[in-house]
């Protein structure tokens, strides 16, 4: 191939395209690895932490989606997963990488990379074979991986070795090290009325009809738990700011540990008889308690427009 047509041409024989710099330039994170090294689970944190995520990109459609990911919604961050999935068109990927750098298009490089032994383990657990493996044996697929994504490896800004890592722990690396921010957990306090069932989402239930009810009160019947008259009331029955103080520190000793565990968010259901006072007074001062112990909480209240 003449040095003219290379310039106009990727490795694999794909026609370079033109590529306008976006006006406002976003990140661009290749996700790339061994197979069997995460990638799969690592790109799901990335699409929870709000990334666009693309998986199995052919390299040389690169430019044209960071191009396109200009504006609204598009400026979240993005990330493509590139692997030996692409076939011969995986060896484009160093001179899209060198386009783009040189149109100012920041580019980072992430390898996820595990031993052999890890990786022949994890396909025969998954029952799979390696993309590479043809007729051989895994290991023989592996061989073969490892010196197609050499040149890749070598120029990655960040290697992750996944082979001591479990779900979780790699969940706490992508976070930390790669996203770089650690997503807050997302509280749901909700009431409800046991007569209309318990919620199903629910992770705790709290059962709080042994408070004085409003209901048997003729004036504060027709309002709810929002209404001042009846939260007074509710907060002033017995035992009631005992359970706020108490169940919300049991609740936030909980919560620390969360996010160490893959969870995202928590339902916590309040509940009364028909869920229009009792719980909606407690829930929404459960709310503000979690709020004072560093929580992020919404409050939202099912059945308070029920009779």
């Amino acid at each position: 191939m003449s040095d003219e047509a290379a310039a106009v041409t990727y490795p694999s024989g794909i026609p370079r395209p033109t590529f306008e710099t976006p006006a406002t330039v976003p990140e661009l994170l290749v996700l790339t690895g061994m197979s069997g090294a995460g990638r799969t689970k690592a790109s799901a944190v990335l699409a929870d932490l709000g990334w666009y995520v693309v998986d199995n990109l052919p390299p040389h459609l690169l430019a044209g989606l960071v191009s396109a990911h200009i504006s609204g919604e598009a400026q979240r961050r993005l990330a493509a997963v590139v692997d030996v999935r692409g076939g011969e068109f995986f060896q484009d990927l160093d001179t899209v990488m060198d386009d783009l750098e040189r149109k100012g298009v920041p580019v980072r490089v992430l390898f996820l990379d595990a031993s052999d032994a890890t990786l022949v383990r994890r396909f025969e657990e998954a029952r799979r074979p390696h993309p590479l493996q043809g007729d051989g044996t895994i290991l023989e697929g592996i061989a073969r991986e490892r010196e197609r994504v050499a040149d890749v490896r070598d120029r990655a800004d960040l290697v992750i070795d996944t082979s001591s890592l479990n779900v979780h722990q790699l969940r706490d690396v992508m976070t930390t090290e790669v996203a770089q921010e650690v997503p807050a957990l997302q509280i749901n306090v909700l009431s409800f009325g046991f007569k209309n069932g318990i919620p199903a989402d629910a992770d705790y239930v709290a059962d709080v009809r042994f408070l004085d009810n409003p209901h048997w009160q003729p004036e504060l019947r027709p309002l709810t738990g929002l209404d001042a008259a009846v939260r007074d009331h509710v907060l002033a029955s017995d035992g009631a700011r005992e359970f706020i103080d108490g169940y919300a520190e049991v609740v936030h000793g909980a919560l620390r540990h969360y996010r160490a565990h893959d969870k995202h968010s928590v339902t916590i259901a309040v509940g009364c008889t028909g869920g229009r006072h009792r719980s909606v007074a407690i829930a929404e001062a459960l709310g503000t308690a979690l709020r004072t112990r560093g929580h992020q909480v919404r409050t939202t209240h099912r059945d308070r427009s029920g009779t």
